[in-house]
């Protein structure tokens, strides 16, 4: 009877808590899209950065020197406008010769002639035009160009490494390294006895181990759907806000589900232990039948 005392006090227990790391929500290494050498560093380890925000410049002489001339194609209008009084002009000519056509003081020839030196000049003011639109893209292009010399931050965050210098030459390796620290995230390991009461939305406390830290509420964000055999395990992934950036991504920490979401979780998925039973020994005694779920006692022990 002891020992269906105390396996019930075992399976009606709370799951102990779990340890584990609190790290970034995401890290990127940032690096240079077009191979050049640094040669401004805007930011260093451990400077808090936005999305966007300059992290470094390279040297873009050239590039400054394109987007220059491609501006100054682009806002030349010279042949635009000769394009536009030629096109007037040979509109003019062509309504002079129709009104002497109707008074048969000119050939039906002249006449077009002059209608074909119409079109020629609308043409060519159709080029022209067509042409600044080519600039106009061209200068697009050279800022889009220059744009690529600075390095900027794909997410906010905080720059977690610098492993470049000013004047170093940059082609495969990363500059910079960033880390995102709202929201943070905790990889929790979880036994498959409770892989059908976990999901996604529950809550879990977390501990930090930290001086001072108070315990924080985590939600769940993701359940690994295949179950590691050799150890009879699986992960979740769970999303730590962070909006005061008080917590440090690295930290150790306790994960335990709250008490809510325990109680919401089905009767069906947290089995109940049933109480034994009696039957009759056949040597005249009393001997204990237990659940399955406590394990049996062997036949004659009180």
């Amino acid at each position: 009877m002891p020992f269906l005392v105390m396996a019930a006090a075992a399976q009606a227990a709370p799951p102990q808590p779990l340890g584990c790391l609190i790290e970034p929500y995401q890290s990127s290494d940032v690096g240079s899209p077009v191979v050049g050498v640094i040669e401004t560093l805007h930011v260093d380890r451990g400077d808090r950065v936005t999305r966007g925000q300059p992290l470094a410049t390279l040297r873009a002489d050239v590039e400054r020197s394109s987007v220059a001339v491609a501006e100054s194609r682009a806002q030349a209008v010279g042949e635009v406008r000769a394009a536009e009084a030629n096109a007037e002009l040979a509109r003019q000519k062509l309504a002079r010769a129709e009104d002497l056509a109707r008074q048969q003081f000119i050939s039906t020839q002249a006449v077009e002639q002059a209608r074909a030196e119409t079109r020629v000049a609308e043409n060519r003011l159709a080029q022209a035009r067509e042409q600044q639109g080519i600039y106009a893209r061209e200068h697009d292009l050279a800022r889009a160009q220059l744009g690529l010399r600075t390095i900027r931050s794909p997410s906010s965050g905080v720059v977690a490494d610098r492993f470049m210098a000013a004047g170093e030459r940059v082609e495969e390796r990363p500059i910079f390294r960033v880390a995102v620290d709202d929201p943070l995230r905790a990889e929790v390991v979880l036994p498959a006895s409770l892989f059908t009461s976990v999901r996604i939305g529950m809550a879990m406390a977390i501990q930090p181990e930290f001086p001072g830290a108070p315990p924080r509420k985590a939600r769940v964000v993701l359940v690994d759907r295949v179950i590691e055999g050799a150890s009879n395990t699986f992960r979740i992934r769970l999303e730590l806000p962070n909006p005061d950036r008080a917590l440090p991504a690295g930290l150790r920490c306790k994960a335990e589900f709250s008490d809510v979401d325990f109680a919401l979780t089905p009767p069906a998925r947290r089995p109940a232990p049933q109480p034994a039973a009696a039957a009759l020994n056949p040597n005249g005694g009393m001997q204990l039948r237990a659940s399955p779920t406590l394990g049996a006692v062997p036949a004659g022990r009180p």
